[in-house]
């Protein structure tokens, strides 16, 4: 993922994800939302490209980032959706229709849970400490190559705040070279500046919520 990489794949999904937008508009009055619009955007398209088979999701909260997973899934006609959280709100936010026989939830300790063996694209939105991100390093990125990999909440400002996730994360990749991608408002202002330019070009540019900051790194682990 790269912003050329976006800015296409914005272009060639233009119209199923105006759908999509306007279904997430109708359905925010009754979830608390977490992801911000160019972020879940993006979520949602690199999905609709990479068509995964398996999908798991690591921290659900009230399902925002749940419905706009299960939405490329359905768009894609093929795939699954693992979420675990420690509640389970999310399960009175997803419509029966979207989660059909595509998705299954599981309450609990994700550190505790049986994970699948093989995951196609991992999706990271828990507990934002250190510690955690210590432990998906250690306990996942360890066993899973190749895979595309999101995580939110790292550049709420230039930097990821000190001993945070996003601060191990980073320094993760840094040290091995991983590139990342960012559309963070703080971060990387021309790259979402960019991005805004294309969704208006796209008219996709009415905002669903009114978040700009948009933390999440996009990477593929090597």
């Amino acid at each position: 993922m790269d912003l050329a990489a976006a800015a296409d794949l914005y272009r060639k999904y233009a119209d199923d994800l105006a759908a999509v937008r306007d279904e997430q508009r109708r359905r925010l009055p009754g979830i608390r939302a977490q992801l911000d619009d160019v972020e879940a955007e993006l979520t949602y398209l690199r999905l609709r490209e990479l068509r995964p088979s398996t999908v798991v999701e690591i921290g659900t909260f009230h399902g925002w980032s749940t419905t706009w997973l299960l939405s490329a899934l359905r768009d894609n006609g093929v795939g699954r959706l693992l979420s675990y959280d420690v509640v389970d709100h999310v399960v009175r936010s997803v419509p029966e229709d979207l989660a059909g026989q595509r998705w299954t939830f599981t309450r609990g300790d994700v550190r505790k849970a049986q994970l699948p063996v093989e995951i196609d694209y991992l999706f990271l939105d828990a507990a934002h400490s250190a510690s955690f991100a210590r432990w998906y390093i250690g306990a996942l990125f360890g066993r899973l190559a190749g895979i595309p990999v999101s995580v939110h909440d790292v550049f709420h400002g230039r930097r990821p705040l000190p001993f945070s996730e996003g601060a191990v994360l980073v320094r993760w990749l840094t040290e091995r070279k991983i590139d990342y991608f960012t559309p963070s408002f703080r971060r990387a202002p021309e790259t979402f500046a960019a991005l805004l330019a294309v969704k208006r070009e796209l008219g996709l540019d009415e905002p669903i919520r009114t978040g700009r900051d948009n933390p999440m790194v996009f990477f593929d682990l090597p």
